[in-house]
């Protein structure tokens, strides 16, 4: 199978690079970012594009981790910020 061809930023027209970036989303007053997480990322701006099978990962995740979130909250915990890591970092590879 051929490789894909490296996507472009459509704002600054140039390609993009993969490398690791950070997920970040809102909601509720509760915010969560996930490092570390390849991306084709503009080398201009640094706006991540991320494919479609991270993205799904990406949603579970947070949905997982605003809804414990939530219940600290209810529960009117002490703690107001979580790092969680699951085993060691892993190098990703280009997609293909």
């Amino acid at each position: 199978m051929a490789n894909k061809p490296t996507p472009t930023c459509g704002e600054h027209h140039i390609s993009k690079e993969w490398r690791p970036a950070t997920f970040e989303y809102s909601e509720g007053g509760i915010s969560v970012r996930v490092p570390n997480v390849y991306a084709w990322v503009c080398p201009s701006n640094g706006e991540a594009s991320f494919t479609p099978e991270t993205m799904d990962e990406l949603v579970i995740t947070a949905r997982e981790l605003l809804e414990t979130a939530r219940r600290a909250r209810q529960r009117r915990s002490v703690l107001t910020e979580y790092v969680v890591s699951v085993g060691e970092p892993v190098t990703a590879s280009r997609p293909t």
